[in-house]
């Protein structure tokens, strides 16, 4: 199904009608972006406004993000804040739940959890030191508290995200805060993927969809975008609209330079 129904621009604010966000033409031109099926692609060239405008949806419907700032307390999201307060989002089922995701918070996730990881171990050393000679009773009162968070992150994340490839940490990260029922918002989750881990990406979504999950993606990748009975938003044009797959920029191209490389390369 899909929670949010669709989004539109209320209005632009006189304060703000020279000034960025407002000033990007599919922000300036928004007029109503439908959301009918439970996955949606928003795609255009960098600088197009796509990633600016998930950002604002983020805010408006007050996602939680996975990274090290909320939207709301993120310094670098002040303008898109500002464009979340003109924002109207229509709701078939209000929902909390899910979260938005950006590959460069991510990155910055994975390598704050090992950190955190190996305080929690460096803590366990100490205490170890500390007791030294004293019951195991009264050693494992003072270990218990950093063991059992050392134990949920283990078993939320596995024992070390940092370790993996960045598209295994991506999926595994992904997976592991999935609730069902939620609204979920990626900015160019293919960042970390291989061609093989976008597949299996899009077949995580498949089987989220299953239980009420519903996708609002920014991407340029072909793979991702080929997701069956999506719909795809080109943000090259405002106001925006929807564009079929085969007829997109990001397809024909990739599609042209496989089927004929050399005719591309011979320019090099």
């Amino acid at each position: 199904m899909t929670h949010l129904r669709s989004i539109s621009l209320r209005g632009i604010p006189t304060e703000s009608a020279n000034r960025f966000p407002f000033t990007v033409p599919i922000v300036r031109q928004l007029e109503s972006i439908e959301l009918g099926a439970p996955v949606t692609f928003l795609v255009g060239e960098n600088g197009s406004g796509k990633s600016t405008l998930l950002e604002g949806i983020a805010a408006a419907a007050g996602l939680p993000t996975v990274g090290t700032e909320s939207v709301d307390r993120d310094e670098t999201l002040v303008a898109q804040r500002a464009l979340a307060a003109a924002l109207k989002l229509t709701w078939t089922r209000r929902t909390k739940r899910g979260f938005f995701l950006r590959a460069e918070d991510f990155f910055g996730f994975t390598k704050s959890l090992s950190k955190l990881r190996a305080e929690m171990l460096e803590g366990l050393r100490r205490i170890d030191e500390e007791y030294e000679g004293r019951s195991e009773y009264v050693k494992g009162l003072a270990r218990g508290p950093l063991v059992g968070s050392l134990a949920d992150m283990e078993r939320r994340y596995g024992v070390d995200l940092d370790a993996n490839s960045h598209g295994q940490s991506f999926l595994k990260l992904f997976r592991s805060r999935f609730v069902p029922s939620g609204l979920y918002l990626l900015d160019e989750p293919e960042a970390p993927l291989s061609p093989q881990s976008q597949l299996g990406l899009m077949a995580m979504i498949g089987d989220m969809l299953k239980e009420d999950a519903q996708f609002i993606i920014a991407t340029h990748s072909p793979i991702l975008l080929g997701f069956p009975g999506a719909t795809i938003y080109n943000c090259d044009t405002a106001p925006i609209a929807a564009v079929p797959f085969d007829e997109l920029d990001h397809v024909v191209i990739t599609r042209d330079f496989l089927n004929g490389r050399e005719r591309f390369l011979k320019y090099l």
